[in-house]
């Protein structure tokens, strides 16, 4: 019998004697291949105790002011035989009565890694306040040297790709060009002032390193992923960007007027006493109980200006507030407990003498000042936030784990998320060999696959080229199936990622006689007309063309431009270079015609454990054994278990900890 102790937030909590605590876990289980597991344990019961009492704050009573918040996990820890065992959270269920009077409560445990959900919640990718760093002026200058940056060598957070949004391009060098009108989308460049046609730069949208999202989540939610998988010497993902789409259409501000984003505040640290604390020279976090505040949080800006301007205020990415204004301003709307962001919108250009937050709290007051005088320009300036997709942080990671079949833990002793794929985690275990342990009365050999199929594919190929490729072709861009090469009994598992996939489009002098080198990406629906879709990922490439194509700085005036990137679903346009692409499908290449790709995301970080999971060799077993505490409390779901020479892999593991008893289910290590 093993001695269980249970800890919340550094309390020794009390137990009943013969309470049965019962702890699942399991990595990637085999009939649910696309999730990530966690620990977690059944519902158990606790004695409502007086140290549980004070614990759990009497939760029975809703009388009690500040009481116990049983909406959020709390940080716990469970030892056994006083020796560290998990580390995880616990959650209060509820509470029994017995004549009227507190019995038990009732709690469940999870394990570490359930917090990343818990920390991001439903926040959206706008939320994220680092991301204003990387804010960049929009206009036909700024886009054309962002359309020439080359993501391989200068390691850019920003950059333009040939991605249009409404306007398909094409390049067509036969002469008389003259009579080409501004939206033509012809690509090909004549010399003198009456050819306007081409790529304009509101044609084209911006777009993020993908890496620089993932530090953003870091920055906000005060953890860090391990570089096992998230670093820059790992092209199929650092080389990836997504396209800063969030409306159909043409890049527009949120108030179709030219804004800015106030980000000179002075970067101070957490004050307890007013419980705020400004995060970034932009983000203002008021993390205060409201009741408590006396109604002076104030927002002030003083100005001599009599043009007017609007003022937006964003609560964790959401604008909340959107007022006109003519000289000074003070806000007092507030609903408190939330990063605030403020930005400026307007026609003409103001000069504020100075921005200010004022936060009262109780006796105490802080002020949170600009360095600087501010002067609002009335430009155009791509403000990230504003402009990337509608997605969830946590389902942009989930994303992520579905394209590289990666799995996160939080390990013993360790406070970062260390994120591994697949197979990486498991060619990292050890070997436990527990045959003398193993209940020989109670097992079973059951069949292993679940399925007679299982599909690979990203959320999102209606454009209209992959729409236009699965009419053709009954066959959906980029997806990929395998069933082993056998017809089996059973449904289809589908793992689908929440991004966008197009099929691009290589541009090709219609005349027949040039080479522009280009490759282009047509964001447009199956009837061409401009398309919302979900968020686009892709690697973009820099290319070198003699020929160049016709880059538009107004509708009067135009430019050639030699080198510019080109969208890519594979990391390098030779396979020569790379094999590498985020298809699940070697697909043929959109620029070379060829295939050859055949490090597709399926190859790559699928393929071994999918296989093994279709050999007909493949089984469950399902044993019962009684572990000892050296291999409780140092085995890890990467390990095998080796009975009578036999290795295994741990598909899932139920323990009741005070008995010892494991009900273990494993998969054949072929």
């Amino acid at each position: 019998m093993q001695k269980i102790q249970l800890y919340i937030e550094g309390q020794r909590v009390d137990m009943f004697k013969d309470e049965s605590v019962t702890l699942t876990q399991s990595i990637q289980n085999i009939k649910e291949i696309g999730k990530v597991f966690t620990d977690f344990t059944k519902t158990f019961s606790l004695p409502a105790s007086k140290a549980n009492n004070k614990i759990f704050k009497h939760y029975y009573n809703f009388d009690i002011s500040g009481g116990f918040d049983a909406r959020k996990k709390k940080k716990a820890t469970i030892e056994l035989n006083s020796l560290p065992f998990k580390d995880g959270k616990i959650k209060l269920e509820g509470v029994d009565l017995k004549n009227n009077k507190a019995d038990t409560y009732r709690v469940t445990f999870f394990g570490s890694t359930v917090e990343l959900k818990d920390l991001l919640g439903d926040d959206e990718l706008s939320s994220l306040p680092d991301l204003v760093q990387y804010n960049t002026p929009y206009s036909a200058l700024d886009v054309k040297n962002n359309l020439a940056v080359d993501q391989s060598v200068n390691d850019p957070s920003i950059l333009a790709a040939l991605i249009t949004h409404t306007k398909r391009l094409f390049y067509n060098s036969k002469g008389g060009h003259a009579h080409d009108d501004l939206d033509s989308g012809n690509l090909h460049y004549d010399t003198g002032s009456a050819h306007n046609h081409g790529v304009s730069y509101t044609d084209l949208k911006y777009a993020i390193r993908v890496d620089r999202i993932i530090d953003a989540i870091e920055a906000r939610y005060g953890f860090t992923f391990s570089d096992d998988f998230f670093h820059s010497t790992y092209a199929p993902y650092n080389n990836l960007f997504m396209w800063l789409h969030r409306k159909k259409g043409q890049v527009e501000t949120l108030s179709g007027l030219p804004e800015a984003i106030i980000n000179t505040f002075q970067t101070e640290a957490e004050d307890t006493a007013t419980q705020t604390e400004m995060t970034t020279n932009s983000s203002l976090d008021i993390f205060g109980d409201p009741v408590r505040y006396n109604n002076t949080t104030e927002l002030r800006f003083f100005t001599l200006s009599t043009e007017p301007y609007r003022v937006s205020l964003q609560k964790d990415g959401i604008e909340v507030l959107n007022i006109s204004a003519v000289g000074n301003l003070v806000i007092n709307q507030f609903t408190f407990d939330g990063l605030y962001t403020v930005y400026i919108q307007g026609e003409t250009q103001i000069q504020f003498s100075n921005i200010e937050w004022y936060i009262s709290y109780e006796s105490s007051f802080k002020i949170y000042e600009i360095q600087a005088s501010y002067l609002f320009t009335a430009a155009f300036e791509f403000i990230i936030p504003n402009q990337i997709p509608e997605l969830k942080c946590i389902d942009f990671i989930t994303g992520l784990f579905k394209m590289f079949n990666l799995t996160a833990y939080i390990a013993k002793n360790e406070s970062q998320v260390t994120v591994k794929r697949l197979d990486d985690f498991y060619s990292g275990g050890t070997s436990f060999d527990i045959t003398e342990y193993v209940d020989a009365n109670k097992s079973a050999v059951n069949i292993a696959l679940p399925y007679r199929e299982i599909s690979f594919t990203h959320g999102d190929t209606d454009t209209f080229l992959a729409k236009t490729h699965k009419e053709k072709y009954n066959k959906t861009w980029g997806r990929s199936e395998y069933n082993g090469g056998t017809k089996l009994d059973g449904g289809t598992y589908e793992i689908e990622t929440p991004f966008s996939q197009l099929k691009y489009e290589r541009i090709l002098d219609v005349n027949g006689l040039d080479d522009p080198n280009a490759q282009c990406g047509y964001f447009v629906d199956d009837n061409q007309d401009p398309y919302f879709g979900k968020p686009l990922l892709f690697y973009p490439i820099k290319v070198s063309s003699v020929e160049g194509v016709s880059f538009r700085n107004t509708d009067t005036n135009h430019v050639k431009i030699n080198d510019f990137n080109i969208p890519s679903n594979s990391v390098a346009l030779n396979n020569t270079v790379s094999k590498y692409t985020m298809s699940f499908f070697d697909e043929l290449n959109e620029y070379t015609g060829e295939n050859g790709f055949t490090d597709t995301l399926f190859e790559a970080n699928y393929k071994n454990y999918i296989t093994n999971v279709f050999n007909s060799k493949n089984r469950i077993t399902k044993i019962t054994a009684y572990l000892p505490l050296r291999i409780l409390l140092n085995y890890t779901l990467a390990d095998r278990f080796v009975i009578k020479g036999n290795s295994y892999k741990i598909n899932s593991i139920t323990t009741n900890l005070e008995k010892g008893e494991s009900k273990i289910e494993l998969l054949n290590d072929l």
